[in-house]
């Protein structure tokens, strides 16, 4: 089966949001691109989420079927903080996962991406509504919330006593970071100015030698680098520290343990080059990883350099889509032939 290029529709999100393109317009996009699948927020693009309407499954069916386009995931949210006065009591929070995985299987998606930080007790509870639909729950591993993180070291040890092919994990290559994104950096500079040059000198050292400040600030008693915090000398330095601390630089032997359970994988997109590679992260070897860990799994694009585009600039989705998914699909035709 292989491993399979996909786009996540988070990617073209201002595309959508400003009326650029409809969701059959999205879609059409993507099978152009001749990518395998597609990755949903329902949240974003299909009304009434949870529970849409028979209407709008009817709509999204059709589409389905009429651009013949696979169903990578279903990223799923689960939002606690719905009231003013109160967060989700851990009943609503299950009631509402299961709501998604019945929507999920009726959308026709066997994956569910559980956003990082979803707490591991709402795992078992809903476990067999999950093998009824034939849908699996996979949190995100995620740069900043991912190993060593509380919550996703929970996750991890209940999906390892459950050991369910229903239940795993949606690693996240901001995890898998070699450079800093050049594009923040960028911003940062033209936007609030001021920016400390050795500040960026030294991160460049950091990633360069095979490490990231959120391992370094973990290492910290008061949770930052020193070093880091010594070159903060203005509003802009320390908006790039608290931004930096959040992109890391593991390495992927990390993962062979968990091999098995990866189902899904986030290939995040920052910046892509005249050459054709993503600035930052090393996806050759990450997809060379992947295959020989005999993963057969959709690889989805997903964009978020639009965070970083200056201001009355355009966000250049659909250029960014467009490379990051020619990328993809070279490097995996060259590695499974």
């Amino acid at each position: 089966m292989g491993i399979k290029a996909s786009v996540s529709l988070y990617s073209l999100q201002y595309q959508y949001l400003q009326g650029k393109m409809n969701l059959e317009e999205i879609i059409a996009f993507v099978k152009g691109l001749g990518s395998d699948g597609i990755e949903l927020l329902p949240d974003q693009m299909l009304h009434g989420t949870p529970e849409p309407t028979e209407e709008t499954y009817q709509m999204w069916n059709a589409l389905v079927r009429k651009y013949g386009i696979g169903l990578a995931c279903d990223d799923v949210f689960l939002n606690t903080n719905m009231f003013k006065n109160r967060e989700l009591t851990k009943r609503e929070c299950i009631s509402l996962i299961k709501k998604e995985i019945v929507m999920a299987h009726r959308l026709g998606f066997k994956t569910i991406r559980l956003v990082s930080m979803v707490p591991a007790w709402v795992i078992e509870p809903c476990l067999e509504t999950a093998i009824e639909n034939d849908v699996s729950l996979n949190i995100e591993i995620h740069a900043g919330l991912g190993f060593g993180v509380k919550k996703t070291d929970e996750y991890i040890e209940e999906m390892l006593r459950l050991d369910s092919p229903y239940v795993g994990i949606v690693p996240d290559t901001s995890l898998y970071m070699k450079r800093a994104p050049r594009v923040m950096t960028n911003y940062i500079a033209a936007v609030m100015g001021n920016l400390n040059p050795d500040l960026i000198k030294y991160t460049d050292e950091v990633f360069a030698s095979g490490t990231d400040f959120f391992q370094l600030n973990l290492k910290s008693s008061d949770g930052m680098d020193p070093k880091l915090r010594s070159m903060i000398k203005s509003p802009a330095d320390g908006f790039y520290a608290a931004n930096i601390s959040g992109y890391e630089n593991r390495r992927l032997e990390e993962l062979d343990s968990l091999a098995k359970y990866i189902k899904h994988v986030h290939f995040k997109l920052y910046e892509m080059t005249d050459e054709g590679d993503e600035y930052s992260i090393d996806y050759k070897e990450i997809l060379q990883y992947l295959h020989d860990h005999d993963y057969n799994g959709y690889v989805s694009t997903e964009y978020e350099g639009n965070r970083w585009v200056l201001p009355d600039h355009e966000i250049p989705e659909v250029a960014q889509v467009t490379a990051h998914q020619k990328m993809i699909q070279r490097y995996i035709k060259e590695i499974e032939g």
